[in-house]
Protein backbone atom coordinates (compact mmCIF):
# COMPACT_ATOMS: atom_id res chain seq x y z
CA UNK A 1 0.00 0.00 0.00
CA UNK A 2 1.50 3.54 -0.97
CA UNK A 3 1.71 6.24 1.49
CA UNK A 4 2.31 9.57 0.92
CA UNK A 5 5.22 10.77 2.87
CA UNK A 6 6.14 13.94 5.12
CA UNK A 7 8.35 15.28 1.99
CA UNK A 8 5.25 14.77 -0.56
CA UNK A 9 2.75 16.20 1.27
CA UNK A 10 5.72 19.64 2.35
CA UNK A 11 6.40 19.81 -1.97
CA UNK A 12 2.36 19.88 -2.39
CA UNK A 13 2.41 22.17 0.06
CA UNK A 14 4.85 24.54 -0.81
CA UNK A 15 3.05 24.33 -4.23
CA UNK A 16 -0.12 25.47 -3.35
CA UNK A 17 1.70 28.41 -1.30
CA UNK A 18 3.26 29.78 -4.41
CA UNK A 19 0.42 29.32 -6.82
CA UNK A 20 -3.16 28.79 -5.47
CA UNK A 21 -5.42 31.52 -5.73
CA UNK A 22 -6.43 33.38 -2.12
CA UNK A 23 -9.56 30.81 -2.42
CA UNK A 24 -7.99 27.27 -2.88
CA UNK A 25 -4.90 28.82 -0.21
CA UNK A 26 -7.98 29.38 2.19
CA UNK A 27 -9.55 26.51 1.41
CA UNK A 28 -5.99 24.33 2.00
CA UNK A 29 -5.19 26.24 4.96
CA UNK A 30 -8.96 25.08 6.18
CA UNK A 31 -8.53 21.63 5.80
CA UNK A 32 -5.11 21.14 6.54
CA UNK A 33 -3.65 23.75 8.95
CA UNK A 34 -6.64 24.35 11.28
CA UNK A 35 -7.81 27.34 9.57
CA UNK A 36 -10.74 29.15 9.90
CA UNK A 37 -14.09 29.49 7.39
CA UNK A 38 -14.33 33.13 7.55
CA UNK A 39 -10.87 32.96 5.20
CA UNK A 40 -12.44 30.91 3.13
CA UNK A 41 -16.02 33.11 3.02
CA UNK A 42 -13.77 36.24 2.30
CA UNK A 43 -12.23 34.92 -0.66
CA UNK A 44 -15.22 33.10 -2.11
CA UNK A 45 -17.52 36.53 -1.78
CA UNK A 46 -14.99 38.27 -4.65
CA UNK A 47 -16.64 35.90 -6.55
CA UNK A 48 -20.35 36.78 -6.27
CA UNK A 49 -22.40 39.28 -8.54
CA UNK A 50 -24.25 42.24 -6.91
CA UNK A 51 -27.75 39.74 -8.29
CA UNK A 52 -26.31 37.05 -5.62
CA UNK A 53 -25.47 35.10 -8.42
CA UNK A 54 -20.96 33.17 -9.26
CA UNK A 55 -19.32 34.59 -11.90
CA UNK A 56 -15.89 35.72 -12.71
CA UNK A 57 -14.01 32.24 -13.38
CA UNK A 58 -14.89 30.89 -10.49
CA UNK A 59 -15.22 27.83 -12.38
CA UNK A 60 -11.82 28.12 -13.94
CA UNK A 61 -12.92 27.14 -17.40
CA UNK A 62 -15.55 29.68 -17.65
CA UNK A 63 -14.09 33.12 -17.73
CA UNK A 64 -17.61 34.81 -18.27
CA UNK A 65 -18.13 37.33 -15.06
CA UNK A 66 -22.22 36.77 -15.40
CA UNK A 67 -24.12 34.76 -12.84
CA UNK A 68 -24.10 31.28 -13.92
CA UNK A 69 -26.35 28.51 -12.54
CA UNK A 70 -23.08 26.09 -12.49
CA UNK A 71 -20.91 28.79 -11.17
CA UNK A 72 -23.42 29.30 -8.40
CA UNK A 73 -23.61 25.90 -7.58
CA UNK A 74 -20.20 25.90 -7.66
CA UNK A 75 -20.06 28.28 -4.79
CA UNK A 76 -22.77 26.25 -2.53
CA UNK A 77 -20.33 23.49 -3.17
CA UNK A 78 -17.78 25.44 -1.58
CA UNK A 79 -19.78 26.40 1.36
CA UNK A 80 -21.17 22.77 1.59
CA UNK A 81 -17.38 21.59 1.57
CA UNK A 82 -16.44 23.92 5.11
CA UNK A 83 -19.69 23.01 6.36
CA UNK A 84 -21.13 26.55 6.66
CA UNK A 85 -24.39 26.48 7.44
CA UNK A 86 -25.68 30.15 8.48
CA UNK A 87 -28.00 30.79 5.85
CA UNK A 88 -28.53 34.32 7.23
CA UNK A 89 -25.28 35.06 5.81
CA UNK A 90 -25.55 37.40 2.82
CA UNK A 91 -23.26 34.14 0.71
CA UNK A 92 -26.61 32.60 1.34
CA UNK A 93 -29.19 35.02 1.11
CA UNK A 94 -27.65 36.23 -2.26
CA UNK A 95 -27.56 32.76 -3.73
CA UNK A 96 -31.10 32.44 -2.94
CA UNK A 97 -32.02 35.56 -4.24
CA UNK A 98 -30.21 35.07 -7.46
CA UNK A 99 -32.27 31.79 -7.67
CA UNK A 100 -35.70 32.77 -6.86
CA UNK A 101 -35.21 36.28 -8.53
CA UNK A 102 -36.59 34.94 -12.42
CA UNK A 103 -33.61 36.70 -13.93
CA UNK A 104 -31.54 32.96 -13.66
CA UNK A 105 -31.92 30.77 -16.72
CA UNK A 106 -34.08 27.63 -16.75
CA UNK A 107 -36.10 25.45 -19.17
CA UNK A 108 -38.00 22.66 -19.22
CA UNK A 109 -35.03 20.66 -17.77
CA UNK A 110 -34.26 23.01 -15.02
CA UNK A 111 -30.69 25.44 -14.70
CA UNK A 112 -28.91 25.87 -17.85
CA UNK A 113 -25.82 24.24 -18.01
CA UNK A 114 -24.45 26.62 -19.95
CA UNK A 115 -25.83 30.45 -20.93
CA UNK A 116 -25.66 32.88 -24.14
CA UNK A 117 -22.88 35.04 -22.57
CA UNK A 118 -20.34 32.62 -22.23
CA UNK A 119 -19.26 32.83 -25.79
CA UNK A 120 -18.38 36.23 -25.12
CA UNK A 121 -15.42 35.01 -23.06
CA UNK A 122 -12.52 32.80 -22.22
CA UNK A 123 -13.82 29.39 -22.08
CA UNK A 124 -13.47 25.78 -22.56
CA UNK A 125 -15.72 24.41 -25.64
CA UNK A 126 -17.92 22.26 -23.35
CA UNK A 127 -18.96 25.95 -21.80
CA UNK A 128 -19.82 27.22 -25.35
CA UNK A 129 -23.49 27.65 -25.18
CA UNK A 130 -25.68 24.80 -26.59
CA UNK A 131 -29.35 24.24 -25.98
CA UNK A 132 -28.65 20.47 -27.48
CA UNK A 133 -26.24 20.09 -24.78
CA UNK A 134 -28.01 21.93 -22.36
CA UNK A 135 -31.18 18.97 -22.49
CA UNK A 136 -28.82 16.71 -21.57
CA UNK A 137 -25.89 18.17 -18.78
CA UNK A 138 -28.55 20.33 -17.19
CA UNK A 139 -30.08 17.52 -15.14
CA UNK A 140 -27.28 17.25 -12.97
CA UNK A 141 -26.40 20.88 -12.23
CA UNK A 142 -30.69 21.29 -11.90
CA UNK A 143 -30.95 17.77 -9.20
CA UNK A 144 -27.65 19.76 -7.16
CA UNK A 145 -29.42 23.06 -7.57
CA UNK A 146 -33.01 21.55 -5.98
CA UNK A 147 -30.60 19.83 -3.37
CA UNK A 148 -29.09 22.89 -2.34
CA UNK A 149 -32.41 24.84 -1.86
CA UNK A 150 -34.63 22.06 0.24
CA UNK A 151 -32.01 21.57 2.42
CA UNK A 152 -31.52 25.54 2.89
CA UNK A 153 -35.18 27.04 3.06
CA UNK A 154 -38.37 26.68 4.72
CA UNK A 155 -41.40 24.79 2.88
CA UNK A 156 -44.41 27.06 1.45
CA UNK A 157 -42.27 29.23 -0.69
CA UNK A 158 -42.03 29.44 -4.23
CA UNK A 159 -38.28 28.50 -4.89
CA UNK A 160 -38.65 25.58 -2.51
CA UNK A 161 -42.03 24.17 -4.54
CA UNK A 162 -40.20 24.42 -7.42
CA UNK A 163 -37.28 22.80 -6.02
CA UNK A 164 -39.55 20.06 -5.02
CA UNK A 165 -40.68 19.68 -8.62
CA UNK A 166 -37.79 19.83 -9.96
CA UNK A 167 -36.39 17.19 -8.09
CA UNK A 168 -39.48 14.73 -8.38
CA UNK A 169 -38.88 14.67 -11.75
CA UNK A 170 -35.22 13.73 -11.63
CA UNK A 171 -36.10 11.02 -9.20
CA UNK A 172 -38.04 9.79 -11.95
CA UNK A 173 -35.32 9.90 -14.49
CA UNK A 174 -32.67 8.22 -11.81
CA UNK A 175 -34.99 5.20 -11.76
CA UNK A 176 -35.43 4.70 -15.53
CA UNK A 177 -32.30 6.63 -16.83
CA UNK A 178 -32.04 7.30 -20.33
CA UNK A 179 -29.42 9.41 -22.29
CA UNK A 180 -27.19 11.22 -18.84
CA UNK A 181 -25.04 14.04 -18.81
CA UNK A 182 -21.70 13.61 -17.54
CA UNK A 183 -22.44 15.07 -13.56
CA UNK A 184 -25.54 13.46 -13.39
CA UNK A 185 -24.69 10.98 -11.14
CA UNK A 186 -23.00 13.13 -8.93
CA UNK A 187 -26.26 15.40 -8.94
CA UNK A 188 -28.22 12.38 -8.31
CA UNK A 189 -26.44 11.69 -5.61
CA UNK A 190 -26.65 14.71 -4.09
CA UNK A 191 -30.21 14.58 -4.17
CA UNK A 192 -31.03 11.18 -2.96
CA UNK A 193 -29.06 11.97 -0.09
CA UNK A 194 -30.25 15.10 0.99
CA UNK A 195 -33.98 13.87 0.15
CA UNK A 196 -32.81 10.81 2.50
CA UNK A 197 -31.58 13.27 5.13
CA UNK A 198 -34.82 15.29 5.13
CA UNK A 199 -36.93 12.89 5.09
CA UNK A 200 -38.29 12.79 1.86
CA UNK A 201 -37.95 10.06 0.12
CA UNK A 202 -41.27 8.62 -0.23
CA UNK A 203 -42.93 12.14 -1.01
CA UNK A 204 -40.55 12.08 -3.96
CA UNK A 205 -40.63 8.42 -4.97
CA UNK A 206 -37.23 7.45 -4.23
CA UNK A 207 -37.65 4.07 -2.78
CA UNK A 208 -35.63 2.75 -5.71
CA UNK A 209 -33.50 5.13 -6.20
CA UNK A 210 -30.50 3.83 -4.30
CA UNK A 211 -30.21 0.15 -5.99
CA UNK A 212 -30.57 1.95 -9.73
CA UNK A 213 -27.70 4.89 -8.26
CA UNK A 214 -25.59 1.87 -6.62
CA UNK A 215 -25.22 0.13 -10.64
CA UNK A 216 -24.84 3.88 -12.37
CA UNK A 217 -21.88 4.41 -10.30
CA UNK A 218 -20.31 0.77 -10.64
CA UNK A 219 -20.68 1.05 -13.91
CA UNK A 220 -19.32 4.48 -14.56
CA UNK A 221 -16.32 4.24 -13.11
CA UNK A 222 -13.17 3.27 -15.43
CA UNK A 223 -11.37 0.56 -14.19
CA UNK A 224 -8.56 0.46 -16.89
CA UNK A 225 -5.92 2.37 -14.77
CA UNK A 226 -4.35 3.37 -18.29
CA UNK A 227 -7.50 5.35 -19.65
CA UNK A 228 -6.83 7.58 -16.41
CA UNK A 229 -3.75 9.72 -17.88
CA UNK A 230 -6.75 11.30 -19.79
CA UNK A 231 -10.13 12.89 -18.12
CA UNK A 232 -12.53 10.18 -17.29
CA UNK A 233 -14.99 9.00 -14.35
CA UNK A 234 -12.41 7.60 -11.22
CA UNK A 235 -13.66 6.36 -8.08
CA UNK A 236 -12.98 9.55 -6.52
CA UNK A 237 -15.39 11.15 -8.50
CA UNK A 238 -18.27 9.51 -6.82
CA UNK A 239 -16.62 7.78 -3.68
CA UNK A 240 -15.26 10.66 -1.25
CA UNK A 241 -14.58 8.38 2.15
CA UNK A 242 -14.92 5.12 3.45
CA UNK A 243 -17.93 6.14 4.28
CA UNK A 244 -19.43 5.89 0.86
CA UNK A 245 -22.53 3.60 0.13
CA UNK A 246 -21.05 2.74 -3.08
CA UNK A 247 -17.27 1.89 -1.06
CA UNK A 248 -17.86 -1.64 -0.28
CA UNK A 249 -18.84 -2.32 -3.81
CA UNK A 250 -15.71 -1.01 -5.22
CA UNK A 251 -12.68 -0.93 -2.78
CA UNK A 252 -10.73 -2.31 -5.10
CA UNK A 253 -10.36 0.40 -7.45
CA UNK A 254 -10.68 2.91 -4.77
CA UNK A 255 -7.24 1.50 -3.23
CA UNK A 256 -6.33 1.51 -6.87
CA UNK A 257 -6.94 4.59 -7.42
CA UNK A 258 -5.22 5.95 -4.21
CA UNK A 259 -1.92 4.05 -4.94
CA UNK A 260 -2.20 5.69 -8.57
CA UNK A 261 -2.32 8.91 -7.05
CA UNK A 262 0.90 8.70 -5.19
CA UNK A 263 2.89 6.91 -7.62
CA UNK A 264 2.25 9.45 -10.42
CA UNK A 265 2.19 12.90 -8.55
CA UNK A 266 5.82 14.63 -10.32
CA UNK A 267 8.06 15.34 -7.81
CA UNK A 268 8.06 18.37 -6.03
CA UNK A 269 4.97 19.58 -7.65
CA UNK A 270 1.11 18.96 -7.38
CA UNK A 271 -0.64 16.29 -10.19
CA UNK A 272 -1.50 17.39 -14.11
CA UNK A 273 -5.21 17.86 -14.85
CA UNK A 274 -6.12 15.47 -17.88
CA UNK A 275 -8.14 18.13 -19.90
CA UNK A 276 -7.38 20.81 -21.97
CA UNK A 277 -9.52 23.41 -24.12
CA UNK A 278 -8.95 21.38 -27.63
CA UNK A 279 -10.34 23.38 -30.40
CA UNK A 280 -10.03 26.72 -28.08
CA UNK A 281 -6.68 26.01 -26.70
CA UNK A 282 -5.02 28.69 -29.19
CA UNK A 283 -7.56 30.96 -29.24
CA UNK A 284 -7.75 31.20 -25.28
CA UNK A 285 -4.03 30.47 -24.50
CA UNK A 286 -3.13 32.68 -22.08
CA UNK A 287 -6.44 31.87 -20.30
CA UNK A 288 -5.85 28.49 -20.40
CA UNK A 289 -2.44 28.78 -19.35
CA UNK A 290 -4.04 30.50 -16.08
CA UNK A 291 -7.04 28.24 -15.29
CA UNK A 292 -4.86 25.23 -15.70
CA UNK A 293 -2.58 26.50 -12.74
CA UNK A 294 -5.89 27.61 -11.02
CA UNK A 295 -7.19 23.74 -11.43
CA UNK A 296 -4.11 22.26 -10.20
CA UNK A 297 -4.33 24.15 -6.87
CA UNK A 298 -8.40 23.18 -6.83
CA UNK A 299 -7.49 19.23 -7.66
CA UNK A 300 -4.14 19.37 -5.15
CA UNK A 301 -6.59 20.15 -2.07
CA UNK A 302 -8.97 17.72 -3.20
CA UNK A 303 -6.79 14.89 -4.57
CA UNK A 304 -5.45 15.54 -0.57
CA UNK A 305 -8.63 15.42 1.05
CA UNK A 306 -9.37 11.93 -0.45
CA UNK A 307 -6.25 10.57 0.02
CA UNK A 308 -6.50 11.85 3.64
CA UNK A 309 -9.83 10.30 4.50
CA UNK A 310 -8.56 6.93 3.45
CA UNK A 311 -5.63 7.14 5.86
CA UNK A 312 -2.92 7.67 3.10
CA UNK A 313 -0.92 10.20 4.53
CA UNK A 314 2.24 9.58 6.52
CA UNK A 315 2.05 13.35 8.63
CA UNK A 316 -0.21 14.39 10.62
CA UNK A 317 -2.32 16.95 9.03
Amino acid sequence: MQMLTKQDYAEIRTWVYRNARPLELSLWQYFFENGNKTDVLTALCFYQNSDGGFGHALEPDNWNPVSSPYTTLYAANTLKSIDFTDTAHPVYTGILRYLDSGAHYTDEHGWLFSIPSNNDHAHAPWWTYSPEANTCESTGLTAELAAFILRTIEPNTRLYKQAMDQAGRIIAIITTPGKLGEMSIGGFNVLLDTAEKLGLSATLGAGQARETLRQLVHDSIVRDTSSWETYCPRPSNYIKSPNSPYYADNAVIVQTELDYLIKTRPAGSVWDIQWTWFDLSEKYAGELAVSTNWWKAIMAVEKMRYLKSFDRVETSI
